[in-house]
């Protein structure tokens, strides 16, 4: 199962992110992510709130990608046996 996260709607409907609120967003998109699945992260966002989901989602997603409409896919780490 893939599960694509957009950045920008963890602090929806502000139009930015609070550093004050980072534990929230992070709850957030682990609950959007669940467990063992594929992630997608994409969407607009302060490059800290990329950085901190994607730690807190190691460990939880089998694989975690970023995209972007310039760099396209990119793999940020891969736990799957295949």
């Amino acid at each position: 199962m893939i599960v694509t996260i957009a950045i920008d709607t963890l602090y929806s409907p502000s139009p930015t992110a609070k550093l004050s609120s980072l534990d929230f967003y992070v709850q957030k998109a682990q609950e959007i992510a669940g467990e063992g699945h594929d992630v997608v992260l994409t969407g607009a966002g302060p490059v800290w709130l990329y950085l901190k989901v994607a730690h807190a989602l190691h460990g939880k997603a089998r694989k975690l990608i970023y995209r972007s409409p310039v760099t396209g896919d990119v793999v940020i780490f891969d736990h799957s046996p295949d």
